[in-house]
């Protein structure tokens, strides 16, 4: 998981693939953190991404450091804690403007069941399990 994260640390830009009916939606991210042993990503409440994780969590990642590439399937799980959404937003201060622990809005999900297979045209792919 480590080199999961280590990798979209990295490309700072990932995309993250949902399902809002039966059209696949596909939107940039920057937010990734490790929290007790689980991978983060973070999003606004207000925002149709949230609305379609709650109806579907199933999720894939897909990530590109112009030479290998990452794709990470996954369920996103909510976790409500405000301990959680605060270690998020200190590592991302820049996002403070707009997000707080308590605000109502900010939402972080760990990604559950995860596959993460590393690509790229010059090596063998390589799975990793979390």
């Amino acid at each position: 998981m480590q080199e999961v994260y280590e990798f979209l640390k990295a490309c700072k830009t990932y995309y993250l693939a949902t399902v809002e009916g039966d059209q696949p939606r596909v939107r940039p991210f920057g937010t990734v953190d490790l929290f007790e042993g689980r991978l983060y990503i973070q999003t606004g409440k207000v925002k149709a991404v949230s609305r379609q994780l709650a109806a579907n969590p199933k999720v894939e990642i897909c990530a590109f450091d112009g030479s290998r590439w990452l794709r990470v399937a996954a369920e996103a799980v909510e976790d409500d804690r405000v301990e959680a959404r605060k270690h998020m937003l200190d590592a991302y201060p820049s996002l403070q403007k707009n997000y707080q622990p308590d605000d109502g809005n900010t939402q972080v999900f760990y990604l559950k069941n995860a596959v993460a297979t590393f690509s790229s045209f010059t090596e063998e792919s390589r799975e990793i399990r979390f």
